[in-house]
Order: structure tokens, then sequence, then C-alpha cells
């Protein structure tokens, strides 16, 4: 039975410490986030874009914008309307700014979704520049395009650390870790497994010395998972989405089988 302990929780970020699992099915976990349907811009139509980007840059940056897309809002695969594009699975907006200015995100006229930020900046127009276009935004996955990517997500072995007398005698060993994880308290080394990431620096310079004052291994069995929201999805859904992406693959493979 996998065991999940929650290490630190905010609505963009999540870190947790899975127990008694392995390395395929937490990796498994992690692929399954770039399945889970994500609203963004994928098509762009400009009238006017007398900017210094090109008209390609520009819709590229339109498509890293964070969207929310509706609850009833499908994907064109699995809407009534065949990929055609309805009001069910494609959501319009617009743009029409005059410079001197900076157009952000929040200038977008949205209709159908809701802007995640509205202080991304877009492109800066000078005098007289003028920027106008229509685009439209659809549920798509990460395998697709990364544009449609609800976060980040990784993990890291948990390391299992083992210290003997001869650690106090390498005090020095705590300016040597760049994760600040090794902590002098009086004569005595603690190190914090949470922030090793197993960099090995600290052996390294044991090893100079001809002894192992730290020992440190990777856990087969318990992982430390980050991961970070870019807004669309709570940090804890985007967990939850991705088990249940998986298990809808799983079931679709155990179809194919029979």
């Amino acid at each position: 039975m996998v065991k999940i302990e929650k290490l630190k929780e905010g609505k963009e970020k999540i870190i947790f410490l899975m127990k008694d699992t392995n390395y395929s099915f937490v990796n498994a976990i992690r692929r399954s986030v770039f399945e889970i349907p994500v609203l963004a811009i994928d098509e762009v139509e400009f009238f006017k874009n007398d900017s210094a980007l090109y008209d390609e840059i520009l819709a590229h940056r339109l498509g890293l914008v964070p969207l929310k897309a509706g609850k009833d809002f499908t994907s064109k695969s699995e809407c009534g309307c065949k990929g055609k594009g309805c009001l069910k699975c494609t959501a319009s907006c617009k743009l029409k700014a005059k410079g001197p200015c900076t157009v952000y995100s929040g200038d977008i006229k949205t209709k159908g979704f809701e802007l995640v930020h509205s202080e991304m900046p877009l492109v800066i127009l000078a005098k007289d520049q003028e920027l106008e276009f229509t685009a439209d935004a659809i549920l798509g996955r990460a395998v697709e395009h990364t544009k449609f990517s609800p976060g980040m997500i990784w993990f890291n072995a948990y390391p299992v650390i083992n210290l003997t007398k001869e650690t106090e005698l390498y005090t020095n060993l705590a300016t040597l870790c760049p994760k600040k994880a090794i902590l002098i308290k009086g004569n005595k080394i603690e190190i914090d497994p949470l922030k090793c990431d197993l960099c090995e620096a600290c052996i390294e310079e044991c090893n100079k010395n001809d002894k192992k004052p730290v020992d440190i291994k990777y856990s087969e069995k318990d992982f430390i998972v980050h991961i970070e929201s870019f807004g669309q999805l709570d940090a804890k859904d985007i967990f939850t989405e991705a088990i249940n992406a998986l298990n809808a693959n799983l079931k679709e493979l155990a179809k194919e089988l029979k």
C-alpha cells in the first residue's frame, strides 16, 4: 500500500513523500501529467501587428498564457460538433491596442474562459504602433504541445544517510553543500534529507582523506515528489488528475490485451 506524507502544501506548489512504492510507478504518474487536458490558445489571426515581434513569435507567447476553461468545456475530439469547432469546445478572444504602451495578458478580451494571470507582458508598442488580433483556445494535452502543460512535476529518491563518529571531524562539509542540507550543531553534523539531492559533494570531500564518515544511498521505495502549478489547476489537483489519466490509459491497455 502506497503511503503519502505531505511535507509542504500551497495552492501552486506541493511537496510530499511517497512511501512503499517504486521508481516505475512514480515515473508513470509524472509522465501522466502530460495527459491532463489544459486550455491554451491554438490559432491566432492577426489584422494589425506593427510591433517589433513577428506574428509567429507573438502567437507563441499567446499560447503560453495560462487559461482556465469552464466546467462544461470539452475537447474537440469528444465534442458533438465532431471537431468543427463550437462554443462547447472552442473559446474565442480578441485584443486591440495602440501605442505607446505595454500590452499585457489582461488586455485580452475573453469569452468562455478565464485568464489566470493578467499582468504577463506580451509586447511593447511604440508611438502609433497598433496590434489587433482574434484567437481561438482549445483543450489539449502536453504530449501534443508543451503549451498545454498544467505545471511541472519532478521527484528524487529519498536519501538514506548514515553518519559515523568521524563525521564530527568534517565541520567544513556544511560550506560545501550547495543545498545547505548539512547543519552544524555544536560538535555534531546533521543532514536534512528533504534538502539533500544526493549530489555527493560531501562524500567527494571525505574521500580525499580515504575516510567515509558520510554514507548516502538512494532509497528504492521512498520518493520526494515536487509539483508546481502554472495556475490552470491547483497543484494537488494536478496530482489527482495525473492518476486519473494513468488509470484511463491502463483501462484502455486492458481492453487492447483482451
